[in-house]
């Protein structure tokens, strides 16, 4: 298939996700009250922070609120576009389902992945980018179009980089009868990315910054308002996430080799 085609596929799972919304828009708008509801329990407690203390780990309250808009930007991005289409791989190879992605004239990774879009998600997100201008306004700053533009590649590759882990952990599916708890396991690791680099020391840091990218996938798209942009950081978290993204697709597809279907 060519790369127009995919595309066609994709803008028809976005319509498809639409149409859908709209027909439970009750679950539509609890959904968005429910995430509106958990970014302000996080900009809460920065706020209940920043009464007791001026600083955390060397990041200020501007800073923080940045740093939190960040993750969450990264994260409902995820959540709208790819984390329920990749949840259902496990319940999918169990059942024999996955049988249907199969069948499609596409690379099934590609056809499971992008099957439907959550559209509360889409709107948490702009809620996120929104906490995004806000803070980098507390900041004092106006940032030009080329850090503008480096902030949101480094975001796209931190997208990147949830989208591989998750592929990762769904993956083993075909390998284990039942993965209980996958999705508890995915909020833990990516809940480390609303702290600051600093506050890591010691085994913490080495394995949450060096082999595990949790916390610099937001913290370097922060830095780039915070302290000016940087080559190093964009190579750092670009080559990152090509690795985790390679590294994810091969495990897929060793997976694949061990489906059964529903008809064997």
């Amino acid at each position: 298939m060519t790369p127009l085609a995919y595309l066609r596929i994709w803008l028809a799972s976005i319509r498809y996700s639409l149409v859908r919304s709209m027909m439970f828009r009750f679950d539509f708008f609890l959904w968005v009250v429910v995430d509106v509801c958990w970014m302000g329990v996080n900009l809460l407690l920065i706020e209940v922070l920043f009464q007791h203390t001026d600083a955390l780990a060397g990041w200020n309250k501007a800073e923080m609120q940045l740093l939190i808009g960040t993750a969450m930007l990264v994260m409902r991005l995820f959540m709208a576009l790819f984390l329920t289409n990749l949840f259902g791989v496990d319940r999918a190879v169990r059942e024999g389902t996955f049988d249907f992605y199969l069948a499609q004239p596409g690379n099934p990774l590609f056809m499971i992945s992008t099957r439907k879009i959550e559209l509360d998600g889409v709107c948490n997100t702009l809620l996120a980018l929104g906490i995004v201008v806000y803070a980098v306004r507390e900041m004092g700053i106006v940032p030009g179009p080329g850090a503008i533009a480096l902030y949101l590649l480094l975001v796209f590759f931190g997208l990147v980089i949830h989208y591989a882990t998750v592929v990762l952990l769904v993956s083993l599916s075909f390998w284990v009868v039942k993965m209980q708890g996958i999705e508890q396991g995915y909020w833990g690791l990516f809940d480390l990315s609303r702290l600051p680099r600093s506050a890591l020391r010691g085994v913490m840091e080495i394995v949450f910054v060096f082999i595990f990218p949790a916390v610099i996938v937001s913290n370097f798209p922060t830095d780039i308002f915070r302290v000016g942009p940087s080559a190093l950081h964009a190579l750092w978290l670009g080559g990152v996430a090509a690795a985790w993204l390679a590294a994810a697709v091969i495990v897929f597809h060793l997976g694949l080799r061990r489906y059964s279907s529903a008809s064997s």
